[in-house]
């Protein structure tokens, strides 16, 4: 199968949110299910809402079911392992056609959310959690 994935024409885009990376691959077929870490999306995103964050850039493009992603994540939570996804399909779309770039854009789908944990700081509990105050 990998060797069927090699002669095919694909799209690729790259993924990120918080610390998860995502590297995806779209292919326009239709047979075929998705795959992401080489399982399927309801294996790896069992809870509904992650799956439809995956499937978000295809609603809002009208391209549902017209390509086969086949996705590589590492790193993150779940929820920012999705949007990394959502994330790379954005960009992997805009490279097969640069007219879905505007309703791509409006919706915030290919603006990198760079929002991440604050670093801990000495003396503190934790980024700016200060110790308890006594008085006395």
């Amino acid at each position: 199968m990998a060797q069927a994935d090699t002669q095919k024409e694909y799209y690729y885009g790259t993924g990120k949110r918080k610390t998860a990376i995502a590297r995806v691959r779209i292919y326009l077929s239709q047979k075929e299910p998705s795959l992401i870490n080489g399982k399927p999306i309801e294996e790896v995103f069992p809870w509904i809402v992650w799956q439809v964050t995956v499937q978000e850039p295809f609603k809002v493009t009208d391209t549902e079911g017209k390509f086969r992603v086949v996705a590589k994540v590492e790193g993150g939570g779940v929820s920012a392992q999705s949007q990394a996804i959502r994330h790379g399909i954005s960009r992997a779309l805009v490279t097969y056609d640069e007219s879905l770039k505007p309703p791509l854009r409006r919706h915030g789908f290919l603006t990198r959310d760079a929002r991440v944990k604050e670093s801990k700081k000495y003396g503190l509990k934790r980024a700016r959690r200060a110790p308890q105050y006594t008085k006395r």
